[in-house]
């Protein structure tokens, strides 16, 4: 799907307010609200919009803090690969799973309660997992940005 100037100036909208009014978006970039809802049905449609989400303050739950960590595995097979990806993503500590290009093989986004959980995340978790080869973590000083 080709994007024009106002589809990613909807886009630059909704993406910095997801519960915009589709009048409020058709206001801010100058069309009627039929023609912009169009729009934004179409961006759906095509995948463009992929939905839409309530951010919430991690430390509202408790996950005040957040770790980013490099991972490296052993696994070189597609079974150990698959079921090592699959252990992960179904710990609700990790936020954010990917799976990297040469070195690390994984960045992960933990998101835990203070240093003593974490330790025992990786304990028991990470370093716990046989697919593990090492990892080392990272503690964020300050967010600058951070696009949800």
């Amino acid at each position: 799907m080709k994007l024009d100037a106002i589809d990613r100036q909807i886009l630059m909208h909704l993406r910095q307010d997801g519960r915009l009014t589709n009048v409020e978006v058709a206001r801010r970039v100058g069309l009627t609200p039929p023609s912009c809802l169009r729009r934004i049905k179409r961006l759906e449609e095509a995948g463009v919009i992929v939905g839409y989400r309530a951010v919430i303050d991690p430390a509202a739950l408790g996950r005040g803090l957040e770790v980013l960590v490099d991972i490296e595995i052993y696994a070189q097979d597609r079974k150990t690969i698959e079921e090592f990806e699959a252990t992960l993503a179904a710990y609700d500590e990790v936020i954010e799973l990917r799976r990297m290009y040469g070195s690390p093989h994984y960045f992960a986004r933990i998101a835990i309660a203070d240093n003593t959980a974490y330790e025992a995340f990786v304990m028991d978790k990470l370093t716990g997992h046989p697919a593990v080869r090492g990892l080392e973590s990272r503690l964020t000083m300050k967010t600058i940005k951070d696009e949800k």
